[in-house]
Order: C-alpha cells, then sequence, then structure tokens
C-alpha cells in the first residue's frame, strides 16, 4: 500500500510541477510580446536572462551577474521590483513577483498593464 501511495504522490506532484510551469511559461511568453520581445525567448536558456534584465535594466549583459553566488539572489529580486516598475506596478506586485510568480506572471502577461520601458531610465 505504501508503493501506490508513493507512486501515485509522485504523480500528482509531477502534474502540478508541470501545470505550474506551463503557467509561468504561457504568462512570460505574453509578458516578453507585451515589452516588443519575441514571445519564443523566454524559452531559450540565457537569452531568456539575456532579454529579460534587456526589458528590466536597458543592459542585457548584466544577466552575467547572476552567475556570481549570492549577487545572484540580489539581482533576480531587484529584476522582479524593475519588472513591476516597467509594467507601472508598484512595490505590492513586486512581492508578489517575487513570492507568487505562478499567480503574478499570467497576471502580468495576460492584464491590462502595458510595457512603459526601462524604469528609471535617462
Amino acid at each position: 500500500m505504501d508503493e501506490v501511495f508513493a507512486a501515485s504522490y509522485s504523480l500528482v506532484s509531477v502534474f502540478f510541477s508541470l501545470a505550474f510551469t506551463v503557467v509561468i511559461l504561457v504568462g512570460m511568453w505574453k509578458v516578453y510580446v507585451k515589452a516588443g520581445k519575441p514571445g519564443w525567448a523566454c524559452i531559450v536558456p540565457f537569452y531568456n536572462s539575456y532579454c529579460l534584465f534587456d526589458m528590466t535594466f536597458g543592459n542585457g549583459w548584466l544577466f552575467l551577474l547572476t552567475f556570481v553566488p549570492c549577487v545572484n539572489f540580489v539581482m533576480m529580486i531587484l529584476v522582479y521590483v524593475k519588472l513591476a516598475k516597467a509594467f507601472g506596478k508598484g512595490g505590492g506586485y513586486a512581492v508578489g513577483l517575487i513570492f507568487l510568480p505562478v499567480i503574478f506572471i499570467p497576471m502580468l502577461g495576460f492584464g491590462d498593464a502595458q510595457y512603459l520601458g526601462v524604469p528609471n531610465a535617462q
């Protein structure tokens, strides 16, 4: 009986993980399109980070900082904060992007928010 429970638990876990991944992927696709980037860019490794940093910082090459330990954690928080600002959202929305991306990324992609450009750009 324990083997059946473990197998069904694993199957349910895989199903929910896959569902969350698809929801985030479709939401990010829409976010990229709103920002004028190709939607397929969100599924290409490294290029997706380059595009995300280009949308938020104006310099895509800053994504290389995510390879530095400890700095990567801070940079990804900054990316989500700047992503919220780039779409005209506030700090509360940024907190939602950080802690509940499966909800807030699709809201950003499918909602009425418009890409305003790189925040604090001169």
